[in-house]
């Protein structure tokens, strides 16, 4: 959430405005924590948060924060990624199912937006795991980290086509310009969440933010050779996580089909190469 109160203002700074302070996205989380909802639409509409933040937890207690346990220990097993590959998938469609059930026609276009560009970045993102796990012979986090540090090279490194294939998917994963189309609140009102208020809006928004520390930490530990302090962690989770932002912001929006179009281009070719690269280097 702090990232994101900064990312609001050096984004108004770009655009030559003052912009929030960077604690804003807290004082709207205890804001919306202390309100009520009187908008119910049935049991599958308040479960859609629940399975947001239930499969954001999840996620990040299978992905190490620090190398060596030194933040605590991760249920780390071998084949973790593949785990990860399916859990990081299970909230998005929880809300897919809550916000269907809204009846709200901006939600339903929001899901359905939603649904088709996770399709597109998510085909890139798995070919760059499969990458790395056909490479190194492992689907472990933990034994790739360890593999760097005995190498002292990192995966974007040693495997390049595999990070960029990674990174060009993570700029639909954040949903920054020009992927910002599911959300796209001149257009859909916020889609999915347009129904949403109080304590569900709350609880999608501590949510998101904890999914997307998830996703930062996880590339760190794959291909940046993890973080052995919290100093290093935030320096590289924050040089990571501007790349999408940077982008955004000289970006205008996509439709859904040029989203695809774009993810199922450069993106799907590095991640094909990548693979190849893993099989014959």
């Amino acid at each position: 959430m702090t990232y994101g109160g900064l990312v609001r203002k050096i984004t108004a700074r770009i655009h030559n405005r003052v912009g929030p302070p960077w604690y804003q996205n807290f004082i709207d989380a205890f804001k919306l924590f202390s309100k009520t909802s009187a908008i119910h639409h049935g049991l599958m509409q308040q479960m859609g948060p629940a399975f947001l933040m239930v499969s954001s937890i999840v996620a990040l207690l299978f992905v190490p924060v620090l190398n060596n346990g030194g933040w605590f220990t991760n249920l780390n097993f071998d084949g973790d990624l593949v785990f990860l590959l399916y859990i990081m998938v299970f909230g998005p469609l929880g809300m897919a199912l809550g916000a269907g059930q809204t009846g709200n026609p901006n939600s339903a276009i929001g899901v359905t937006r939603g649904l088709s560009q996770m399709v597109g970045f998510e085909v890139p993102w798995v070919m760059a795991l499969v990458a790395l796990m056909v490479q190194f012979d492992t689907t472990s986090i933990v034994d790739i980290m360890n593999i760097q540090q005995e190498s002292g090279t990192w995966m974007m490194f040693a495997s390049p086509f595999a990070f960029i294939a990674a990174i060009l998917a993570s700029l639909g994963m954040f949903r920054y310009s020009p992927f910002d189309i599911v959300g796209a609140p001149t257009e859909l009102a916020s889609g999915p969440v347009s129904e949403n208020g109080g304590k569900y809006l709350f609880t999608m928004m501590s949510s998101g933010a904890i999914f997307s520390f998830v996703k930062l930490a996880l590339y760190v530990d794959l291909f940046m050779g993890g973080a052995d302090n919290l100093v290093i962690l935030l320096v590289k989770t924050f040089a990571l996580y501007m790349i999408p932002v940077l982008y955004g912001i000289v970006s205008p929006r996509y439709r859904t089909e040029q989203s695809i179009k774009y993810f199922w281009g450069w993106p799907l070719f590095f991640g094909f190469i990548a693979i190849l690269y893993a099989v014959f280097v």
